[in-house]
């Protein structure tokens, strides 16, 4: 689901205190309370092994002392809170150094220099392209929708859990090569591509009119603007006189929590959006109110249809507001904060589940539609937009659904 990112910057300090504690308190139990800078904390001795504690000390005094070069202490710690949060197995929870958290906060300006892909992190938690841009560098270079990046520039990334981590190795300088491996499951071999990095335009929605009373609302990914950007389209389509719109989340990796939901409350009548909860059972209810753009309506999604495409697919599903049309989707129902902590890095980590009205957590499992239409097979490996219009039969089967509906 898309990052719930606070704006307001909170520091949190228990991170490296922990860690501080550890390297600092050579001769110390789990249990002694450290004092030194005027920082401290302690251990509850029924959760944390002494054992633990002095193996990391003893680890750490052995590669100050013999490690064949000077070693950076700093360097260390940090590498020691990456890997709290790589311990946690979780493809979603990561720790930000300084340079990964100022690109993961950066606004979008509208366009980056990159090589133009959408992609998503598999249930693996490695980095698989959804598509390459129609004209950008990967599209020229041959990557395809399906490929799992492994290297960026002969690094071995499938180790790091977090999409924006990768796509920050692979942003650079306008007109600079990187080398991108990637692994190709049709192939079951892995391909090295060499890129030039361009300037990436970023449209994240586009509308037409299909018919004089069907309108279409294509979103890519729930940016941090997305609402503002469907509003402006659909007022369009409404001044047009449609009468019933479909809106396609095919190929949509997710993003943000609070653009979803509003995106939500304009199709919804009063109404259940989504709910989450934390391991305390607590959570955040999300609700529609009583005004809505009332036209039938159909949602098209597939298995790259992601979190926040799944919230407002689940919500219309199971408020029986539209109809969904094509294959499952992905499969992602877990809610991720993000916080800085106070010398610019951060960390990203999951608090959440998040379910459906009705209920269901989605995680792994994904929403099936309630109309079942595959796309034709030789475009089994392709983006939805790259699929010609004449042959595709899940945007045929929504407008048919429709204009049953609306004579």
């Amino acid at each position: 689901m898309g990052r719930k990112t606070y704006k307001k910057v909170r520091t949190v300090c228990s991170v490296f205190l922990m860690i501080f504690f550890i390297f600092m308190g050579t001769g110390c139990s789990a249990v002694n309370l450290l004092k030194q800078s005027s920082l401290s904390i302690s251990f509850d001795p029924k959760v944390v092994n002494p054992v633990n504690v002095r193996k990391f000390n003893e680890v750490r005094k052995i590669l100050k002392e013999r490690y064949y070069q000077e070693v950076d202490e700093n360097k260390l710690v940090e590498g020691a809170i990456a890997g709290m949060a790589e311990a946690l197995d979780d493809p979603y929870t990561v720790y930000f150094n300084k340079d990964q958290m100022k690109a993961f906060m950066e606004k979008s300006e509208g366009s980056y220099v990159g090589i133009g892909v959408s992609v998503i992190m598999d249930n693996n938690g490695i980095l698989t392209i959804v598509e390459p841009f129609e004209d950008s560098p990967a599209h020229k270079a041959g990557l395809l929708q399906g490929d799992k990046i492994i290297k960026v520039d002969d690094k071995d990334v499938t180790g790091i859990k977090d999409e924006n981590m990768i796509i920050s190795m692979i942003k650079g300088q306008e007109n600079t090569k990187v080398k991108i491996t990637v692994y190709r499951p049709a192939l079951n071999k892995p391909l090295d591509f060499e890129i030039i990095r361009k300037r990436i335009k970023i449209v994240n929605i586009k509308s037409e009119v299909m018919d004089p009373d069907i309108g279409y609302i294509k979103i890519i990914m729930f940016d941090g603007s997305i609402s503002k950007d469907f509003d402006r389209e659909l007022k369009a389509l409404l001044d047009k006189g449609v009468k019933g719109l479909i809106i396609d989340l095919r190929d949509n990796p997710g993003g943000a929590y609070g653009e979803v939901v509003r995106i939500a409350d304009r199709l919804l009548p009063e109404a259940l959006i989504v709910y989450t909860k934390d391991r305390y059972g607590k959570g955040d209810v999300q609700k529609s109110d009583k005004s809505f753009v009332d036209l039938p309506l159909a949602i098209l999604v597939n298995g790259n249809s992601a979190s926040a495409s799944e919230i407002l697919a689940g919500a219309v599903k199971d408020n029986k507001r539209g109809v969904l049309v094509g294959t499952k989707t992905f499969g992602k129902g877990l809610v991720q904060e993000i916080l800085p902590l106070e010398d610019g890095s951060g960390i990203k980590f999951t608090v959440s589940k998040y379910f459906t009205p009705n209920g269901v957590c989605i995680q792994s499992m994904g929403i099936e539609p309630d109309e079942l239409v595959d796309v034709p097979e030789k475009y089994k490996n392709q983006p939805v937009s790259q699929i010609p219009k004449g042959d595709d039969i899940q945007l045929k089967t929504a407008a048919e659904i429709l204009k049953a509906k609306i004579q």
